[in-house]
């Protein structure tokens, strides 16, 4: 098996583990009863458990984030591409539960353990990342720029769509939960201004 396949089964193997036992239990020899493969092979693939754990990070923030924004046609009002990318939003977080909450662990557990800590502080870079590549597409297809810094914009989004998934985990409430989500959308959309419009003279413009 090549060994990008290799590894995208032994991330597999691993979320199933941590998502069924616990991130603690995730351990690289379990991680290789899961697979049916041996030790060898996860060692080959991966340097150690945070390596790995780094690896399922990237891949549950793929899975959260609707990153295919092409359906989106230029000149789609600015109301509409935010609207878009709300949807894909809770539908990536309604259909993901299990992701959800392994999503929680993985932090907490990264920072509860030296050895893991860049974990945390690469997972959330990598959805701060996200974050500014679905805002300047969606400033793209519409036609506007953002008159608020895109890389403060994009952490304000993650934070809230982080606090608005764990309450739904709590309360599965997906009414109050999918209405949170488009009250901060609509929020969003009034930070811009059209592309071919002089900038605002100021930050108390």
């Amino acid at each position: 098996m090549p060994v990008a396949e290799r590894r995208a089964q032994l991330i597999e193997a691993a979320m199933t583990v941590a998502s069924r036992d616990g991130i603690d239990a995730a351990t690289v020899r379990a991680v290789a009863a899961e697979a049916g493969v041996s030790l060898g092979v996860v060692h080959y693939c991966f340097q150690d458990k945070a390596e790995l754990m780094r690896a399922m990070a990237h891949a549950i923030t793929a899975q959260n984030s609707p990153t295919d924004l092409s359906t989106l046609p230029a000149g789609i009002a600015i109301e509409d591409a935010v609207q878009a990318v709300v949807d894909a939003f809770w539908q990536a977080i309604s259909r993901t539960r299990g992701a959800q909450l392994l999503s929680y662990e993985l932090t907490t557990a990264s920072l509860r353990h030296a050895e893991l800590r860049d974990v945390a502080l690469e997972q959330y870079r990598g959805q701060w990342a996200t974050g500014e590549a679905i805002l300047a597409e969606v400033a793209r297809v519409a036609g506007v720029r953002w008159t608020a810094d895109t890389a403060a914009l994009a952490r304000i989004m993650v934070a809230a769509v982080d606090g608005i998934a764990l309450a739904w985990l709590v309360d599965e409430d997906d009414a109050a939960s999918r209405g949170s989500i488009e009250a901060i959308g609509r929020f969003i959309a009034t930070l811009t201004e059209p592309a071919d419009q002089a900038p605002a003279a100021g930050p108390d413009a």
